[in-house]
């Protein structure tokens, strides 16, 4: 028989009675009266209430047995047993908190937001165009693609390279598959772009390809070499000239080098020395990013004025 509605003892805490409508227990709950004063607990339903003295004295039991083992868990104060001066020895101990289907599910911090990425020499922003500058210089180089701004490269004068290295096919150092060198003119008393090329060309091929800033031989060593281009060109609207050189090295495929000689467009106008350095083989860069780089030399602040081979302005010598 279904009981009726009424306060019964809570079969999920027995130290609190809770509300049964007589077909469900409901949210209500309240803390029984101290025993001695007003009606028992009453056992909850499905448990058959104890009638008489009997009933009741086992219902207060079971009831103070239980509010005493929920305070003593609340508190966390366990005791056990004396020490060996005859006190008291407890231990405090917090306990365990289980959740129950009802709990609110933890809610965890956001993550925080990542910063933005700074743009590198391989991802300029819109702000920053996909050019290098040569302050000392005056002029701007193109940045192709595949390229990159000099990242853990030891001349002071490296404008950019490819992105990426690799083993040196000779000792195991690292090499990379391009690099475009500017430097100022200062110590030769030349100024004729063509014969500051001319003079040029080998000692670039063998700072590339033959013995690197240390000593080392990182293709073996060059074993010939064969001018393949040469001849007037415009760069940043001033009258340059230029050498190419396929070089051929012991081991590897070896590469392509080119000194190039224009007049600078700041200061004293000295000429500017531009070494291209491009491997050869299906991983260097293609030959005809040397012409493209060539062409979109600028002077810083002039976007107009570029140049290119074929573009001669008068004579070089």
């Amino acid at each position: 028989m279904t009981p009726p509605p009424g306060w019964y003892r809570d079969p999920s805490a027995p130290h609190q009675e809770r509300w049964w409508d007589g077909t469900a227990w409901t949210d209500h709950r309240r803390t029984p009266e101290p025993a001695g004063f007003g009606p028992a607990p009453v056992p909850y339903p499905g448990s058959g209430p104890g009638t008489g003295t009997g009933g009741r004295a086992k219902a207060v039991a079971v009831t103070t047995a239980a509010a005493v083992l929920v305070a003593a868990i609340v508190t966390g104060v366990l005791v056990l047993g004396e020490d060996d001066e005859g006190g008291t020895r407890t231990q405090t101990r917090t306990p365990p908190v289980t959740a129950t289907a009802g709990d609110p599910a933890p809610v965890s911090d956001p993550p925080s937001p990542s910063p933005s990425p700074t743009p590198t020499a391989s991802e300029p922003s819109a702000d920053d165009p996909a050019v290098v500058e040569d302050q000392l210089n005056g002029v701007t180089f193109p940045l192709p693609d595949g390229w990159v701004r000099p990242r853990y490269v030891a001349e002071d004068d490296v404008m950019m390279t490819t992105d990426g290295t690799y083993d040196c096919p000779a000792d195991g150092s690292v090499c990379r598959h391009g690099l475009v060198i500017s430097r100022t003119v200062t110590a030769n008393a030349e100024s004729s772009p063509k014969a500051l090329a001319r003079q040029d060309i080998e000692d670039a091929a063998d700072d590339a390809y033959d013995v690197d800033l240390v000593g080392n031989k990182p293709f073996g060593g060059i074993e010939s070499h064969e001018e393949v281009a040469a001849g007037p060109v415009a760069v940043a609207g001033r009258a340059g000239y230029y050498v190419r050189w396929r070089v051929k090295t012991a081991e590897g495929p070896g590469g392509y080098v080119q000194s190039m000689v224009f007049p600078s467009t700041v200061g004293t106008e000295s000429p500017i020395l531009v070494r291209y350095v491009f491997d050869a083989g299906e991983d260097g860069p293609p030959l005809a990013g040397m012409d493209a780089i060539t062409k979109g030399i600028r002077p810083i602040g002039d976007a107009d004025t570029g140049g290119g081979v074929g573009s001669g302005l008068g004579p070089t010598d």
